[in-house]
């Protein structure tokens, strides 16, 4: 998910929290929302929470960042869902699916009781009408890649441009039997993906109404009254760039589980009127930065710092000649101090990373860490990275070099690309780099249109599988977004993707991480990231997904 991007991503903003820390040094921020609180004897459960980014999607087909895809989890709801345990359960369907043709088919029974929040059935049609939304070339989706994750029947035919069956949507793997019964067919055997139910708890597999959603055309998801929920909650003010509120579900059929009662979400940019906000009581929980930590960690009540599996890396774009150059690429990669970065001016659990894949994320069928075998890769230092890019510069037939970063336009993602823009102006004599600073959505649609040389990029996994990391840079790829190809890459992901010996499948996708990094140099990994929190001690039973959307409210509580 693009956090990073699931960026992933995560790819990879939150809500809750931020791709980076906050922003701007603004003081004017005043919280949106009905200000209610659970002071004053109140019996309604409140929890008061900060973003620092507006929603780019309220749609869950084109959802594509942290912001959208967590805010998605919450209000909509699929065949499964993740719980308290980050375990698939069943959610949109009433019982686990009848598997047919040695697994190729599987037909699920739709709950009865599930509904829209206007009351009307979520029926087998909703299904089938926004997966084939999501496969459609009209629709154009950053995620429809994930239907071919998933081996959909047809996914990959559907979604190629040179193939007879390009954009016959009709012909995807899904059909209604009847009201409450879909059947969806696997290209191939569902043995070779472990990860699948997983993966089907992703928005972009939720359903969608399809008669309300032409009855909004354009307009539909662009506002609050614009969307239908089927989740625990449902988003019932949305003013833009300020925030927006999520009430408790009443049409929700499990709403008897959900403690919490309303969710009010501010935008707030700027670190010190978060601090004071949650002082004063207004604010529940916020990320804090490297400054704050000190101040606040010897606060075992409230301070926490949590370990993710997100990754962030410097996207490299070879349409840019001079990075289209191998030993260009190596020398941006090892010409900074990656430990420095996390361990002063990020201080907040994260660690650096020489990877793709995170550690401590999954295990492989022999019960080793991914990381294993793989370890540390591009582990270099300034004089190393001084002679890659002497033998780039030559390479070239230049002595200099121009170049942009693109980054986020909070605080602590200033700090961090200055510091990487000093280190490498220091040690690779003849660069200039350049920060160019966007707000969050403006950043994301630079890097889709490969608008950019360098891009300051995360991703967050959208299953418990490497291949969410590694299936991203394929030549093409629609998360790839910087030109990257390389032929034998292509090869060890596309027969890990089909690969049924899960030994070999995973030596397949540490092969592939191998040439990204180590021979090709085409990203350079930044650091796997934690957060630092502050939280006030009422608030209960909170889990931090490890991939997917990264919060289930419906588990939260208040005391």
């Amino acid at each position: 998910m693009k956090k990073s991007k699931w960026s992933l991503l995560l790819t990879i903003v939150l809500v809750l929290s931020v791709f980076l820390s906050a922003c701007s040094g603004k003081k004017e921020e005043k919280a949106s929302g009905d200000g209610s609180s659970n002071g004053g004897g109140s019996k309604e459960k409140v929890l008061n929470l900060m973003e620092t980014s507006e929603i780019p999607y309220l749609d869950n087909i084109m959802a594509d960042d942290q912001v959208s895809l967590n805010l998605a989890n919450n209000v909509y709801e699929g065949l499964y869902t993740l719980n308290d345990k980050d375990e698939p359960v069943l959610s949109g369907a009433a019982e686990e699916p009848e598997e047919k043709d040695g697994g190729k088919t599987w037909v699920f029974k739709l709950r009865d009781d599930a509904v829209w929040s206007n009351g009307d059935p979520v029926t087998a049609n909703d299904y089938v009408f926004a997966w084939r939304k999501a496969v459609s070339k009209d629709t154009a989706t950053q995620y429809s890649f994930i239907y071919q994750v998933a081996g959909i029947l047809n996914a990959d035919k559907i979604l190629n441009p040179e193939d007879p069956m390009y954009n016959k949507t009709d012909k995807l793997g899904i059909k209604a039997i009847d009201e409450h019964t879909i059947e969806v067919k696997f290209a191939g055997p569902t043995s070779a993906k472990p990860y699948l139910k997983a993966v089907l708890s992703f928005p972009t597999f939720y359903p969608q109404p399809e008669k309300f959603v032409k009855e909004q055309g354009k307009q539909y998801a662009l506002e609050a009254d614009k969307a239908l929920y089927n989740g625990p909650f449902a988003l019932t003010k949305w003013e833009h760039e300020k925030g927006w509120v999520l009430e408790k579900n009443d049409k929700y059929w499990d709403k008897k589980n959900v403690k919490v009662d309303k969710i009010n979400v501010n935008i707030l940019k700027d670190e010190a009127t978060r601090i004071n906000l949650f002082e004063t009581g207004k604010l529940d929980r916020t990320t804090i930065s490297a400054e704050y930590v000190d101040q606040y960690k010897d606060k075992k009540d409230v301070f926490s710092t949590v370990p993710e599996s997100s990754v962030f890396f410097l996207r490299m774009n070879q349409k840019n000649k001079a990075l289209a150059n191998n030993n260009i690429r190596h020398a941006l990669d090892m010409g900074w101090d990656k430990k420095q970065l996390t361990d002063v001016l990020l201080n907040n659990g994260s660690v650096p990373a020489y990877f793709l894949v995170p550690s401590k994320f999954v295990n492989g069928p022999d019960g080793a860490d991914f990381r294993e075998k793989n370890g540390d890769m591009n582990k270099g230092d300034a004089k190393k990275a001084k002679e890659y890019w002497e033998k780039g510069l030559k390479e070239l037939g230049v002595k200099k070099l121009d170049l942009t970063l693109l980054n986020y336009d909070t605080d602590t993602a200033q700090k961090d690309a200055q510091f990487i823009k000093n280190q490498l102006e220091k040690n690779l004599p003849g660069l200039s780099l350049k920060i160019k600073a966007q707000p969050f959505k403006q950043k994301l649609k630079l890097e889709e249109n490969m608008d950019y040389d360098i891009s300051y990029a995360g991703w967050g996994p959208d299953y418990p599988d490497p291949m969410t990391f590694v299936d991203m840079f394929v030549t093409g790829g629609s998360h790839n977004e910087m030109n990257y190809s390389n032929k034998k890459y292509d090869e060890l992901i596309k027969k890990a993707s089909s690969e049924t010996d899960l030994k070999k499948r995973w030596e397949m996708m540490q092969q592939a991480e191998k040439i990204l990094i180590e021979d090709d140099a085409a990203i350079s990994p930044m650091y796997q990231r934690g957060y630092a929190f502050i939280t006030k001690s009422n608030i209960k039973n909170i889990h931090n997904h490890s991939f997917g959307g990264d919060y289930s409210y419906k588990y939260w509580d208040v005391e």
